[in-house]
């Protein structure tokens, strides 16, 4: 029977509303998987891995980086300030506040890692003077300040000795309630690497440390058990040289810098420490996490600055940390590589 005229045309509505649903349906999946930016305060001593996670973080969509704190630990205060102003400088995100925090540890002596991190703290590769300036205010108080402007969505992200984090709980414990979360560089239930069992953050500054992981807050501890097998190794540096762009051969330069030293260990690598916890906190999928009770040791003649987790059963009270176990290394590379080619 031949198809009528008002059939074709009632077939082609149809085909026409069909397709409409359909492009409604995805606009409609695409708005709801549209998140906002994380809203992050970096807390950091830069260095050389600081310097990586700095520049990730400025170039990862997912975040918006409310504000950098500096903290000594790798370098000096002052050192540490003027190397994150150069990095922000270099990304051309003068708009990012960068604060000056505390010039010591609360109780211990200050201990540099030049050695680790060159004299200048970023591999002994020169940067132009920054062009950024600091931002007046102390950076405990900056953190208070952005914690309350933002309530329930403010991600901490301390990536070096936990002095300025322990500082802003002291003088205002009620941004506890109100931090979103706070995802670290630090500690270690595998062995140290600034003593036999602490890691170097936790080391600079235990009482601090202590007080963080006490203080009832979400915690997700990205430590030498999972960064230590996050290597950045000479075919990734080769990676990174086949792009050109200013933060892309910085990288380069400072990370061949922190792999020559890996080597003079037998280390097939310079471990990215501090970007991978920057990287779990758009993507946790990267590692794997137990939830372990943390203390720190903070008097022990050999074993200061331990981070203790009691793996007990039928364990009973006491916060309870997420404390990354198992790290998807290779992908967390790439994502590295991805965000600072050409850049």
């Amino acid at each position: 029977m031949p198809v009528t005229v008002n059939r074709i045309l009632s077939r082609r509505r149809l085909v026409v509303r069909l397709a409409a649903s359909l492009v409604l349906l995805l606009l409609t999946a695409v708005a709801a998987s549209a998140e906002p930016p994380q809203r992050i305060i970096l807390d950091t001593d830069p260095g050389v891995d600081d310097a990586i996670a700095i520049l990730l973080a400025l170039n990862s969509p997912e975040l918006q980086v409310e504000a950098i704190t500096v903290v000594p630990g790798n370098v000096t205060l002052q050192r540490g300030l003027e190397n994150a102003l150069k990095l922000v400088s270099l990304a051309g995100r003068c708009g990012v506040p960068v604060a000056a925090g505390a010039e010591l540890p609360l109780v211990s002596k200050l201990e540099t890692a030049e050695f680790w991190h060159g004299q200048n703290g970023l591999g002994n590769v020169d940067l132009p003077a920054p062009t950024c300036r600091p931002d007046p205010r102390f950076g405990p108080d900056l953190i208070i300040e952005l914690v309350h402007r933002y309530p329930d969505e403010i991600v901490l992200v301390p990536v070096g000795p936990l002095t300025n984090i322990a500082l802003a709980v002291r003088k205002d414990p009620t941004i506890v309630a109100r931090v979103k979360q706070v995802v670290l560089m630090g500690g270690s239930l595998s062995g140290g690497n600034e003593t036999a069992v602490a890691e170097a953050n936790i080391y600079g500054d235990p009482e601090a440390a202590k007080i963080v992981f006490s203080a009832g807050w979400p915690v997700t501890m990205v430590g030498l058990d999972v960064t230590n097998r996050t290597l950045f190794t000479r075919a990734h540096l080769t990676m990174l040289r086949r792009t050109r762009g200013p933060q892309n051969d910085f990288a380069a330069a400072a990370l061949e810098f922190r792999i020559e030293r890996a080597e003079e260990y037998g280390i097939a690598g310079s471990a990215m420490h501090d970007p991978l916890a920057l990287a779990v906190v758009f993507d946790p999928t990267l590692v794997t996490t137990c939830c372990l009770p943390v203390d720190v040791e903070t008097r022990g003649e050999l074993t200061r600055g331990k981070t203790v987790a009691d793996r007990r059963e039928g364990r009973e009270g006491g916060p309870c940390a997420q404390v990354a176990l198992e790290v998807e290394a290779e992908r967390a590379i790439q994502l590295m590589l991805a965000r600072l080619r050409d850049k």
